[in-house]
């Protein structure tokens, strides 16, 4: 899977100072069990009886029919909260460990299977946001607050109750709150999902790892862009051909990995296990 000229390149990298960055999507997470929104069977081909997910997962249906809104996600909630993060999620982990000094993990994923390793989170950047919690949907003030423990396991139900409904309620004004997730008709922002910190990561990064993500959303597409722009090394770790794939076969500096984060990952970590052992 690491043919010997990627294996140069990274004990190439490993000798310089500057960020070693990993870009994560759905793929990583599909591994656990959690289906990604893009495939045949993901969340964008699953929605409610009436509408899409690419209408449930908007600001606009939210003003429309908030509590409907609000039942799609307490079920992908309840889907995240059975799931345990894989091998690719604690070589992550691992990986952070061995080079702390320069690690950076950006995650498109909102299911908290992160936190469920030993990864040190001030070296993660959420770019969607958290399904573990809410905020205030009138914006009374930008806190987040933990999704209540009584509706974690609640399942698929056809609506919410009175009393569930009470639960999601702003503890601060009385509001409606919402989910703390990047909504499709949204744009990204310092404020709740790290626009700033993360490009300016892209700039300080000399090799960027793409794990199980597709290109289809913008601030991914910006980061690939800058570190490729400042000639850094860019691998693409994917069962299958991608918009960054196939950007990267265009690229001077561009790697593609074909296969599954949970068995590349923990190779890459032995590889950097080895040259740190050796002293790289």
């Amino acid at each position: 899977m690491l043919d010997t000229e990627l294996f140069d390149v990274l004990q190439l990298q490993l000798q310089g100072k500057r960020k070693i960055t990993f870009l994560v999507g759905a793929g990583l997470s599909a591994e656990s069990g959690i289906p990604t929104f893009r495939d045949v069977d993901g969340f964008w081909t699953i929605g409610s009886k009436n509408y899409t997910p690419q209408e449930m997962g908007t600001l606009q249906m939210f003003n429309v029919n908030a509590h409907q809104v609000w039942n799609w996600y307490l079920y992908r909630i309840h889907l995240c909260q059975r799931a345990r993060p894989n091998s690719g999620h604690f070589a992550l982990a691992n990986i952070q460990q061995l080079i702390p000094e320069r690690f950076a993990l950006i995650s498109q994923n909102v299911d908290g299977l992160h936190f469920q390793t030993p990864l040190d989170l001030s070296q993660l950047y959420l770019i969607h946001g958290d399904l573990c919690y809410m905020r205030c949907s009138a914006n009374c003030s930008s806190e987040l607050y933990p999704i209540p423990i009584e509706l974690l396991a609640r399942g698929e139900q056809p609506h919410l109750r009175t009393d569930e409904v009470k639960l999601l309620s702003c503890p601060k004004c009385g509001e409606l709150t919402r989910p703390h997730v990047l909504w499709f008709d949204e744009y990204y922002n310092q404020k709740f999902y790290k626009l700033d910190s993360v490009l300016r990561i892209a700039k300080e990064t000399s090799l960027l790892f793409l794990v199980g993500t597709s290109g289809a959303t913008n601030l991914p597409k910006r980061i690939v862009d800058t570190v490729l722009a400042k000639s850094s090394v860019v691998v693409d770790i994917n069962p299958r051909e991608n918009e960054f794939t196939r950007q990267l076969e265009r690229a001077k500096n561009g790697y593609w990995i074909q296969g599954k984060s949970g068995e590349a990952l923990p190779m890459i970590e032995a590889q950097i296990r080895l040259f740190k052992s050796r002293g790289s």
